[in-house]
């Protein structure tokens, strides 16, 4: 009994060991590929934009816009929309302190009906790493 004992510590020992050694960190620890000495912080030209009404069935298409205003490289790493009806579409490139970028949102109205509110959520390596966009729209069958 006591050899069962022994041996079955030893492979939990050594499950464990293994199980540590398998989670993967970026060169800077950071979760991030793109190192940062300096601060970065994203600022946006507006953080909600109103379609009005639009025609169902319509493509109607935005384009947010932004600036670093840090003193480090700003990497936008991924971008989700609340609904598969939006799509956003960006440049993935480094942007220098100072620069600035763009953020395109096109909504697809199809087999919508009424008042609708799209959430954009912009993921970077910025001081406040998600920061939320918003779309509005009404959706009529017929613009009076």
């Amino acid at each position: 009994m006591r050899k069962i004992l022994v041996i079955s510590l030893a492979l939990a020992a050594l499950t464990v060991s293994n199980c540590a050694n398998n989670t993967r960190k970026s060169p800077d620890n950071s979760g991030s590929d793109h190192p940062q000495s300096g601060n970065v912080e994203i600022i946006f030209k507006e953080y909600e934009h109103d379609f009005g009404k639009v025609a169902e069935g319509e493509k109607v298409a935005w384009l947010f816009q932004f600036e670093n205003k840090g003193t480090s490289d700003l990497v936008v790493t991924s971008v989700t929309t609340s609904c598969g009806c939006t799509v956003p579409k960006y440049d993935i490139k480094p942007i220098s302190p100072g620069g600035s970028g763009n953020l395109e949102v096109v909504f697809d109205t199809s087999g919508r009906d009424g008042k609708q509110t799209k959430t954009i959520t912009v993921k970077s390596n910025a001081s406040v790493p998600a920061v939320i966009l918003k779309i509005t729209a009404e959706v009529v069958t017929t613009i009076n």
